[in-house]
């Protein structure tokens, strides 16, 4: 499809040799584009300021594109004023409200979205890309040109994503149906699928959608939603590339970290990124005691050996290594103790130990009791004693060692 665009013309058509050093690619930028970045107009008004021969560089006008310059080394003058220095590029993310323009100059008199950033730097900012006046959502605004234009161009496919609130209610078939009378018409034989849409919620009044849109065609939304039967009520843009419309209420603006400029150059490069999430609070530490746990080296494979049974000298020789038992000590109480239900039962050496020993104890019962036999027999024989005559003869005395042993005392 060809450019509906007309090329430009030059003011002259000779150019003079003197010019020939500004119209090399490796001089520098182009002319317009240093004009731009330092804030002249735009660069489509500053091409008309070059055809028109107000711009000179080193004290020769330059009236003729393209033409290239190095804005450290030449000296640049726009109608005789020297050039200031090239801003530094800021990237600002706004929530745009409702009723707000997207444009720098409105003759009609109305807000525009570039009152509400109220920058330190006082660059001159230009959105990128443009939101109807009753819409709202995410709006970036920048003064860095190429940026801008890398993220509008068709070209390079940048998505958006947008929830749109329709009147009346849809389904999963009438999403479907949607989606191939929105998109069909532009989508070719090698083109990829990417634009879609989803249905969120439904009810008898309303319905909400998701549109990501990433062809870039100069879609009027709502009058094609309209000729569909389905009014739009609310339009709002959620996302720009892997930018998320979050933490920022309506009419409130902040300033792009390095990492998502950098996700929105990769993004319209092609490349895959995540979507920025906000980054989330480092847990408290609470204070403890307890060790630094050592981080253990990764476990070796272990490799299985072959099976080798030891041979009879390696055999004597555990066995001559082999620590001795210690041997247990004797038992405090000549008493058994009760073996608990469920163990295993005592060896044949040990229970017979065991009826050993219950047997000494008997016989330890039975040598007191003769002993006590022993006692009152002693008590008798003294009062035999005393009874017998102090002349009578000694074989008529009672004889204690005739008298039978006491039972269970053996002699």
């Amino acid at each position: 499809m060809r450019s509906s665009r007309k090329p430009r013309k030059s003011a002259s058509k000779d150019i003079h040799p003197s010019l020939a050093p500004f119209r090399q690619k490796e001089r520098g930028e182009r002319l317009q584009k240093v004009l731009a970045d330092a804030g002249v107009a735009a660069r489509r008004e500053c091409e008309k300021l070059i055809l028109e021969g107000a711009v000179t560089v080193n004290g020769k006008t330059i009236d003729t594109l393209p033409a290239w310059s190095d804005p450290k080394i030449d000296q640049i003058e726009v109608y005789g004023k020297p050039l200031r220095p090239a801003e530094q590029h800021v990237y600002i993310v706004l929530f745009k409200p409702r009723g707000t323009v997207c444009t720098n100059s409105d003759p009609e008199g109305r807000p525009r979205a570039i009152d509400l950033v109220n920058h330190p730097s006082r660059a001159r900012l230009y959105c990128v890309g443009r939101l109807d006046l009753d819409a709202s959502g995410l709006l970036i605004l920048t003064n860095d040109g190429e940026f801008a234009n890398r993220l509008t161009h068709p070209r390079y496919e940048v998505p958006k994503g947008y929830d749109i609130t329709l009147d009346g209610t849809l389904d999963t078939a009438a999403i479907a149906a949607i989606e191939r009378k929105v998109f069909a018409a532009t989508r070719g034989a090698k083109q990829e699928l990417r634009s879609s849409m989803r249905l969120i919620s439904s009810d008898a009044t309303k319905s909400i959608v998701h549109m990501e849109l990433c062809e870039h065609r100069n879609l009027q939304l709502k009058d094609l939603m309209l000729g569909l039967g389905y009014p739009v009520k609310k339009l709002r843009r959620t996302s720009f590339g892997p930018l998320k419309l979050k933490g920022l209420a309506v009419g409130e603006w902040r300033e792009l970290s390095s990492r998502e400029v950098e996700m929105l150059r990769r993004t319209s490069r092609g490349e895959q990124t995540v979507a920025t999430r906000p980054a989330p609070k480092p847990a408290a530490r609470k204070p403890t005691t307890r060790a630094h746990k050592t981080t253990m080296p990764a476990p070796q494979a272990v490799v299985a050996k072959p099976f080798k049974p030891a041979t009879r000298e390696e055999r004597m020789e555990r066995r001559a290594n082999k620590p001795a038992a210690p041997r247990s000590a004797a038992p405090t109480s000549s008493a058994p103790r009760p073996t608990p239900r469920g163990t295993a039962a005592a060896p044949r050496g040990t229970a017979g130990a065991s009826r050993g020993t219950a047997a000494a104890s008997r016989g330890t019962a039975a040598a007191s009791r003769g002993t006590a036999a022993a006692s009152r027999g002693t008590a008798g024989a003294s009062r035999g004693s005393a009874s017998t005559p102090r002349g009578a003869a000694p074989s008529q005395r009672r004889d204690d060692s005739r008298r039978p042993a006491p039972r269970g005392k053996r002699r």
